[in-house]
Formats: structure tokens, sequence, C-alpha cells
């Protein structure tokens, strides 16, 4: 049987040509307006209510209203505007399929931040500024001050694909890894722990992971008073969402000494105004939400797509399925 499947995906000509091709023999129209962004819901589409499938950023709101689309996979790891008990609760009823795309992003995003806590360890960024300074030969300083990150411990908030990724790249250096997560399954390798131990648990941290998503429970979840349960020298990362963390809060830990330091992928303004004092705040390192990029992106989205359309249509078991 033929299905119709709408996108409102951009894409590179040749991902689109892949797609185009790889969908046969099922049918494939383009929304009139790309989505630009996938942190910009897509306008609403007439041709999505003649759909079965949907790629991309499509309206949740239009979605709902589309009684034929069966299955609606998204161009992201992230899905907050999906997440709603409205959404999913008539998804759900309807017996329809909603996928993201976490496996096509959590490399990316577990090597980014694996090369971020190497390089604060081997005091990269420090020896950087002095190149671009005054070119001072900091020999004892830097040695002195390089940590290894063997034995240490880090804290995973939240515990998905990307945290999944993470610590299998940081298995080498035996550290001691706790994840907190809403259902507190067991996981090799992993002490997971449920939100009434966090407490607790922050202080032992050298390293705080944030890839929590954007919810109503998760605003502002990194705030003064979880970030003065850590212990002096710990460091944070965020490559979640930026409405999850206190960013006053985060630069006031930053210059009292609390945090070593911080390095931020998302804000909760994007992109991050010119004068917002994150830019200058004492060892806080920014990076452009690039965490999940990957010279191939286009490609592996379609990819993953085309592999789920293959068990969809087969009744197989999908990648990335939420509902």
């Amino acid at each position: 049987m033929s299905l119709t499947i709408w996108s409102n995906a951009k894409l590179t000509d040749a991902a689109t040509q892949r797609l185009a091709t790889g969908i046969t023999p099922h049918r494939l129209v383009f929304a009139a307006h790309a989505s630009t962004s996938v942190l910009d819901t897509g306008r609403p589409d007439p041709a999505l209510a003649e759909a079965d499938i949907a790629l991309g950023q499509p309206d949740p709101a239009a979605c709902l209203a589309s009684p034929r689309l069966r299955w609606a996979e998204v161009t992201s790891a992230g899905y907050t505007r999906y997440d709603t008990p409205e959404f999913q609760d008539t998804w759900r009823t309807r017996g329809a399929v909603f996928t993201c795309m976490s496996g096509v992003f959590a490399d990316p995003c577990a090597q980014h931040l694996l090369a971020l806590m190497l390089a604060l360890g081997r005091q990269l960024h420090a020896s950087h500024r002095d190149q671009l300074g005054d070119h001072r030969w900091n020999y004892l300083p830097c040695r002195a001050a390089s940590r290894l990150l063997t034995g240490q411990t880090v804290l995973l908030l939240g515990y998905g694909a990307i945290g999944r990724r993470l610590t299998a790249l940081l298995a080498p250096f035996g550290m001691k890894i706790y994840a907190l997560r809403r259902r507190a399954r067991s996981e090799t390798g992993v002490h997971v722990v449920a939100e009434e131990q966090l407490t607790a648990v922050l202080p032992l941290a050298d390293h705080v992971v944030n890839i929590l998503p954007d919810n109503a429970s998760t605003h502002r979840y990194v705030n003064a008073r979880r970030l003065a349960c850590l212990k002096p020298g710990a460091r944070f990362y965020n490559v979640g969402r930026g409405t999850t963390v206190d960013e006053a809060a985060l630069i006031e830990a930053l210059r009292s000494g609390r945090l070593d330091a911080a390095c931020l992928d998302v804000f909760e303004t994007e992109p991050l105004p010119s004068d917002s004092p994150l830019w200058t705040t004492p060892n806080l390192y920014c990076t452009p939400h690039s965490a999940g990029g990957r010279h191939d992106q286009d490609e592996a989205i379609v990819e993953h797509f085309l592999a789920n359309l293959a068990a969809f249509t087969g009744s197989g078991p999908m990648t990335d399925r939420v509902v």
C-alpha cells in the first residue's frame, strides 16, 4: 500500500534526493514552508491533513487535527512541544506512532562533552588564552592545574541516548557515574538515583552534566540551591536545554569560586545576545548550540527515517520510539 509522507524538514539537495528515492513506492510531499530550525514550530500546512506520515517539525495542533496521520518523526533529539498529555494521550488512543532522532545526535553530543571534559582537565583553554594573549610560558602552573578524569565522579542529570553514549565513552577512565532519571531502572555501570537522593549525590560530583529536556518540571532545575550543594572545584556542562538552568545563579557560582568551570551549549535565549554576561563570566565557555552538530547530519536524518519507515511498514521495532 502506498503511503503519503509529508515533510517540512530543510535538508541538503543530496539528502532530499536520497529521501525521495528511498521512500519508493510511497508518495512524498513537501510543506510550503520548510522548518529552518528544530527549535521553531513548523507552520500549519494544509497538505499535512492528507498525509499518513510526517517528517520534520510538524505543528502539534495540526497533527492532532489530522486523524489520517499514523506516524510522526521529528528531526531532533528533543520533542518538548510534543511532550504534553494532550498530544501523547491522543496519540496513544489513536494508535499512532511518534519517534524522535536521539540516535542521530547522541554520539556528537557525547563526544562534545568528552572533548570539554578533557580540554578542561588538560588546561587547553588556559593555554589557548596564553597563546592569544601575552605568550607566557606557564609551564609549572599548567602542569600543576592539570587533572585526570581517571577515577573521578560524574553526575548525569537525565539519562537517555546521550547519557548512555557518554557513559560508554567514559568507561576507559574508570569513573564513577551517577544518573538522575524519572524511571529508576538499573543500568549497567551506572548508579541510578531518584530525585529525593539528588541532594546527597551532588556533593560527590566532580562533573555535573545536564541533559534535561525542557518541560514544566525542569524549568531552572539547576538553581542556586542545587549549585550550593556542589563541592568547590566541580565543573558543570549543559547540552540539554537552556531553560533548565538559572543562568544568574550559575554566574554567581562561578564568580564566587564554588564552580571551577562551566561549559554551556544551550541558553535560555538563543542566539545568545552579544551583551549577555555569560560571554564574559570567568571560566565559562560557550558553544553555539553545536554539540549535536555533525557534517553528515542531513544524510543521517534521512537514513534514520528510512530505517524506521521499513520497520513501520513491516511491523518491526522502530528506533527512538517515544509513543
